[in-house]
């Protein structure tokens, strides 16, 4: 019983740490606004420094 405790336990914690990942415009630039050519522009309208296309 120990042992699933542990294990539901370190799943609660690691889930968010996995969902973390660079996505364009994230932080102070408040999210993707929308696309323009391909680039991802941010919220604050600035242009994403990303190398992923923007197909939104």
């Amino acid at each position: 019983m120990k042992a699933l405790l542990m294990a539901v336990l370190s799943l609660t914690l690691l889930a968010p740490l996995a969902e973390a990942r660079n996505t364009p415009c994230s932080g102070k630039k408040g999210g993707v606004s929308h696309c323009s050519g391909g680039k991802f522009v941010c919220k604050d309208g600035t242009i994403s420094k990303s190398r992923q296309v923007c197909t939104r």
